[in-house]
């Protein structure tokens, strides 16, 4: 399993989006400099991100892009399907190739199948608030008063 530059940028992006809900819009620029993202990238991924039902964006001076529904609906494992697809493809192997040992090609599958299960578990598990708490707890952990 390999998550590319869209998965993770796609995911910083609506990660933003989270913490910044119910403020209203929020335009490409402010998203693209807190999370470094290249702005032309990131209104690709935004694009995907909207035709798939998790973004909304507004036109016009005031305009930008929110979350669709709360961050605690939205599951990571919801966010990396549609950037990424599955997280680890059904398919073993290459087809051409017939082991001798039908059993042996079986039982790694299994392996696959059990691990793309744990990890879609965990995955569907999280939500966008779920981190938006870890970040606030990890902020009041590490503020110091003079």
């Amino acid at each position: 399993m390999r998550i590319s530059s869209k998965g993770e940028y796609g995911l910083r992006a609506v990660f933003d989006l989270a913490q910044h809900y119910g403020e209203g819009p929020i335009q490409s620029e402010s998203i693209a400099i807190r999370q470094g993202i290249p702005v032309n990238y990131l209104n690709q991924l935004l694009i995907t991100l909207r035709r798939a039902g998790l973004v909304e964006s507004l036109r016009g001076p005031q305009g930008g892009h929110l979350l669709a529904r709360s961050p605690e609906t939205i599951s990571l494992l919801e966010v990396l399907t549609v950037l990424e697809g599955p997280i680890l493809p059904t398919e073993g192997g290459r087809d051409d190739l017939q082991p001798t040992e039908p059993l042996d090609r079986a039982l790694i599958d299994e392996v696959w199948s059990e691990l793309r299960t744990l990890i879609e578990q965990r995955l569907a598990g999280l939500t966008l608030d779920d981190l938006c708490q870890r970040k606030r707890s990890r902020d009041g952990a590490v503020m110091y008063y003079i």
